[in-house]
């Protein structure tokens, strides 16, 4: 795992109505997707494309992501305050009246003021995993750089935080993380890529490598999804064919160019390629949808080289192998077969 220098990670938190305080009006979150705060929250301008974030309801843990943009653009923001002390730590009460948690003062109205602020939102929905309960709030705080705090935004440590979520078995989730955060600059960090010479070429990563890789496997395959055919540039991603995690090298010819969700399903082995046939599987939880389970049996629309077709093989071993498959939605009859041979000659180069 990387060291807490190269991985930021936070937590952050989402409550709707269930806010800590009514000092302000709340924001606008979709938990799986984005998450916004503004210029008056503490840590407003650390969280950068890249860092890892946790979500929780100040109850459980939610999921994990990477940050993969961020928008900021300016705005108001109204405040609620104590006429007492003039501070925003306030709450509705039951009986519709407000209380100051600083001073105690109970008041019928609060002050009102409207200031304006910069409004952010950070988008994460392509790495998102839910983990719903996977940890308490008692787990969670003290896995945070200062656990008597009561902010919105804290930061993690990335390297507490990683093992709390490997000793619940939730390793995917941490190798989705570490592989997702390569795909983006981090401020600060050298990020040229080189290719090595002699045997074994590969693309290396320094610190980050990913954008390098994704250039190299766009200029070499085009805007096209391996499995779904063309598609923006926009949408695709440099999937790696292995485990980047834990290699932590961009092999030149490791990867092909997916679209978002079928990298996160290839990833998570939903989806896979007979290294065989060179055919699609579609595992039986994606069958219900259409434009995943019509995949099933599909060759693969980009030509493949020698290896990546055994970096397939070493997926199929990992997600396959163990499976005692069946038809499943269009099972590969014999002419099938002897096609799918022949394609899987053709289109190795």
């Amino acid at each position: 795992m990387d060291t807490d220098a190269e991985h930021r990670a936070w937590l952050l938190m989402v409550a709707g109505d269930d806010r800590g305080h009514a000092g302000n009006s709340g924001y606008d979150d979709q938990v799986g997707a984005y998450y916004s705060w503004d210029s008056k929250v503490q840590n407003h301008k650390n969280v950068q494309v890249g860092d890892v974030v946790a979500l929780w309801d100040r109850k459980r843990l939610l999921g994990v992501s990477v940050v993969e943009a961020i928008e900021a653009e300016p705005g108001t923001k109204e405040l609620q305050r104590c006429p007492a002390c003039g501070l925003t730590r306030v709450k509705r009460r039951a009986d519709r009246s407000w209380r100051c948690d600083k001073c105690r003062h109970v008041f019928a109205t609060p002050v009102s003021e409207l200031v304006d602020v910069t409004r952010y939102r950070a988008r994460y929905d392509a790495a998102w995993t839910s983990l719903d309960g996977l940890l308490s709030a008692a787990e969670i705080r003290p896995l945070t750089e200062r656990p008597q705090g009561f902010n919105a935004i804290r930061e993690l440590s990335w390297e507490r935080f990683g093992a709390a979520l490997q000793a619940r078995d939730a390793v995917q989730a941490v190798s989705r993380l570490a592989s997702r955060s390569a795909d983006f600059v981090w401020p600060g960090l050298d990020v040229r890529a080189e290719f090595t010479h002699g045997h074994g070429q590969a693309l290396v990563r320094v610190r980050r490598g990913q954008r390098a890789f994704r250039e190299h496997l766009l200029a070499n395959q085009g805007e096209a999804c391996a499995f779904t055919g063309g598609a923006p540039a926009r949408v695709l991603e440099a999937g790696h064919l292995y485990s980047y995690a834990r290699l932590g090298e961009h092999h030149e010819h490791g990867g092909l160019m997916l679209r978002r969700d079928i990298h996160r399903l290839f990833d998570d082995g939903m989806l896979a390629v007979d290294p065989d046939l060179l055919r699609v599987d579609v595992s039986p939880e994606l069958e219900r949808f259409s434009q995943y389970s019509r995949l099933h049996g599909a060759g693969l629309t980009a030509r493949l080289r020698d290896s990546q077709v055994d970096w397939l093989a070493r997926h199929w071993d990992e997600h396959r192998a163990h499976l005692q498959l069946g038809g499943g939605p269009a099972a590969t009859s014999p002419g099938q077969l002897s096609e799918s041979l022949a394609r899987g000659a053709l289109w190795r180069r």
